[in-house]
């Protein structure tokens, strides 16, 4: 162990010239929640940012749909930003944004890493960049990630990805790698605006219908207010969830756009004794021979659109999509909980979507039905006003007979089905430096869940507070889940020094008042910038009664790399990572870690990433 990390360290001393920061990551922490951690659906919007970070856009020709493209902003900051853009012109430096009342001190830096300010005519470029990152031993898992870029006009690429203990070069494997992904997108090429070949994703509306893109988690809907998302876009994460087939927007007049797509995509599943198949699975895990078995055992035939029209803040939408499967579905409806889930071959979904947005308000809204006319419809209201306080209120009401296999919006119950609730939440902006962020959501489920016996509800409650500084950060964060008597409470504190020396301490515990059960984990992390070389290093500390007071610590990474580590028992986590760059053209980056328990054999793990830029 000390080997390991004496070789790193050697290693990285030796050579570079420039480092990616990526400063944002800060950002993550602050809006999760302990069900965001679970979903893992973060890891699309990690590796979009990551991407956009390397890729930024150009605010002076950035389009509508690219500014939307930013988790972090809401409906209104956009239309402000396309309103001071129009009456003033291109943007001379990044100092401009202050002019933006409605962004938020937080937004505002954050915007910076995802953006450069250039001409109207920018010249384009082209590159090739190269990604390889492994565990070491390789059995344990790598990946490569290829990808063409030529201005904001093309890119194309390919992914692949090998989890730890599948087959590599054998078996059903014979091709190498267990995941493949290959994706083409080419934007505004005359009328048509997206075009995409191979994986793709596709969100509509607030996601009734479809969205595979983004996370939606309580405290990042107070970042964008409850907005809308549509996009067509490349699938260029190792994530195993994705559209396979051709997609394009295509500008119809004025304000009026059309998408249309079509996807044939294999499917991993589990079988029932007579070919039917019982649950679709997501994990992408082939690693033993039963996993194996169920992998890609159906396909999926799933065709549709949208047809969108804006003028002057309004947008009004129609969604639809048809998904065929070749195996039907039959869960096992011995459990009430899966007497509603959805059951057969064929589903129908189609949806209208509605807004209106100023620089002070908003009001977003999806209404869909299936293919039996069940409802499910989500409509929120949020306003900024003059003296930094920004209300939302969001309401919605998901049948329980509702079925939709790609729908993914705001819940709490992590489905757009059987449920309906009132969410409010409120950010304050007292000054400068203070931040204050609070929300209380109600949610009512009337047909009986997984663990439970009958209907069921929920009052979740959380206030949140931010000081910022030159060089201090305080945040603290106390959240209840009054039907289920869980507190869960956070203290940090961080500061950055001139020299680049940065440290953060971090206290996060919760507890099961129910069953007198605690969880707890202290942290600290420790990082160095200094011009070419940077470190970052950990150490956490955890204890947790069981299973179900878990807690979760937040770890730097690689490039594209989304590290979120769940513990319980007790014991003791510290890791190190190194990046350094040759030259401008080429980065390395090192990590090691070691994890030991009380219950379990100690163990260590260790990452390297080459990343090569032409």
């Amino acid at each position: 162990m000390r080997l390991l990390l004496l070789s790193l360290l050697c290693w990285s001393v030796l050579v570079g010239h420039g480092q990616e920061k990526r400063a944002w990551e800060p950002y993550l922490e602050q809006v999760l929640t302990v069900e965001d951690a679970d979903a893992g659906t973060w890891q699309h919007t990690y590796d979009l940012l990551c991407d956009l970070e390397q890729h930024p856009i150009n605010i002076n020709t950035a389009t509508r749909e690219e500014l939307e493209a930013l988790p972090f902003l809401s409906a209104q900051q956009v239309e402000e930003l396309m309103v001071y853009l129009y009456r003033y012109g291109p943007m001379k430096s990044a100092a401009e944004l202050r002019m933006l009342t409605t962004l938020l001190p937080v937004q505002r830096e954050l915007l910076t890493y995802f953006i450069f300010i250039g001409d109207a005519k920018t010249k384009r470029y082209t590159h090739h960049e190269l990604t390889f990152t492994t565990k070491v031993p390789m059995s344990d898992g790598h990946w490569f990630r290829y990808q063409l870029q030529h201005g904001d006009q093309l890119t194309a690429g390919l992914v692949a990805d090998q989890d730890a203990g599948e087959p590599f070069f054998k078996g059903r494997n014979s091709w190498g790698y267990d995941f493949y992904s290959p994706y083409l997108q080419l934007n505004h090429c005359g009328r048509i605006e997206t075009l995409v070949l191979g994986n793709f994703k596709v969100s509509m509306g607030m996601g009734l219908v479809m969205n595979n893109s983004f996370a939606l988690g309580k405290l990042a809907m107070l970042q964008n207010l409850g907005r809308s998302t549509n996009t067509l876009r490349a699938h260029s994460s190792r994530t195993e969830t994705y559209l396979q087939g051709a997609g394009a927007t295509i500008r119809l007049a004025r304000g009026l756009q059309a998408t249309a797509f079509v996807s044939y995509a294999p499917m991993d599943a589990t079988l029932n004794a007579d070919g039917t198949a019982r649950t679709l699975l997501t994990t992408g895990y082939h690693r033993t021979a039963s996993e194996l078995a169920k992998k890609h055992n159906m396909h999926a035939l799933k065709t549709g659109g949208q047809l969108r029209y804006r003028s002057n803040g309004l947008r009004l939408g129609m969604n639809m999509l048809y998904t065929y499967l070749d195996r039907p579905l039959r869960p096992n409806t011995k459990f009430l909980y899966n007497l509603y889930k959805p059951q057969g071959s064929d589903y129908l979904n189609v949806s209208a979507d509605y807004g209106y947005a100023n620089s002070r308000w908003a009001l977003n809204g999806e209404t869909a039905v299936d293919g039996h006319g069940h409802l499910a419809t989500i409509n929120s209201l949020s306003m900024t006003a003059a003296n930094g306080l920004t209300l939302m209120a969001l309401q919605r009401f998901y049948s329980y007979r509702y079925v939709a296999l790609d729908a993914q919006s705001y819940s709490d119950g992590g489905h757009v089905q059987n449920e309906s609730g009132i969410y409010v939440g409120a950010t304050w902006q007292l000054s400068s430096r203070w931040q204050l962020t609070g929300y209380a959501d109600y949610a009512y489920f009337p047909w009986v869940r997984y663990r439970q016996k009958s209907q069921s509800w929920s009052m979740d409650y959380l206030l949140q507070a931010n000081y910022t500084s030159d060089h201090w950060q305080l945040a603290g964060r106390y959240r209840l889940k009054a039907d289920e008597n869980i507190h869960r409470m956070r203290l940090a504190l961080a500061h950055q020094w001139d020299c680049g020396l940065g440290l953060k301490l971090q206290c996060d515990g919760n507890y099961l008042a129910k069953e007198y059960d605690w969880g707890g984990i202290v942290s600290g992390r420790l990082s160095y910038d200094y011009k070419w070389f940077r470190a970052h290093a950990g150490v956490a500390y955890y204890h947790a009664d069981n299973y179900d007071c878990r807690v979760y610590g937040y770890e730097n990474g690689p490039l594209y790399t989304y590290n979120m580590q769940q513990y319980y028992g007790e014991g003791l986590r510290y890791w190190l990572m190194l990046r350094t760059q040759m030259s401008r053209h080429l980065l390395l980056v090192a990590k090691i870690g070691r994890s030991s328990s009380a219950d379990k054999p100690a163990t260590t793990d260790m990452n390297l990433q080459v990343r090569c830029l032409l």
